[in-house]
């Protein structure tokens, strides 16, 4: 039996880090996201090209 994990245990792993470093960026991002969509909702959205040229 060899040491150490292997290659399936040590990629899944991985992207439970990537998975939880992507979630932490999501979640710190959300109130900017969020407020940006706002906005875009205010000026119209893709409807604006005929009021803002």
């Amino acid at each position: 039996m060899r040491a150490g994990m292997s290659g399936r245990q040590l990629l899944a792993a991985q992207a439970a880090v990537v998975g939880s470093l992507v979630a932490a960026l999501f979640v710190r991002e959300l109130p900017g996201i969020l407020r940006e969509l706002r906005i875009y909702r205010m000026t119209g959205g893709l409807r604006a090209n005929r009021r803002y040229p």
